[in-house]
């Protein structure tokens, strides 16, 4: 595995972020690789989304329908689990 290195984080986010991660009972370095794979994750469900966009696959409904409700469930989500809208 990598190390990765975040620089220039202002101190108020590095608290909030530790704070988001306590109440999970988490570390922060836990907690920060999680949010990073679940972005990953999400990233890897738009390609999914994209091939069966165009209705090759007998779908009726529109891309933009699907990713406004993942959004939209995703966002229900979060707010469930005390994490700031869009992820920050």
């Amino acid at each position: 595995m990598v190390a990765l290195q975040i620089r220039d984080v202002p101190e108020d986010m590095r608290d909030r972020l530790a704070a988001i991660a306590g109440e999970r009972g988490q570390s922060l370095q836990a907690y920060l690789y999680d949010v990073l794979a679940d972005e990953v994750r999400r990233r890897d469900n738009l390609a999914v989304i994209e091939g069966f966009s165009g209705g090759r696959y007998g779908t009726r409904l529109r891309t933009v329908d699907v990713l406004e409700a993942l959004r939209t469930g995703r966002a229900e989500r979060d707010a469930g689990l005390g994490v700031p809208e869009g992820g920050e």
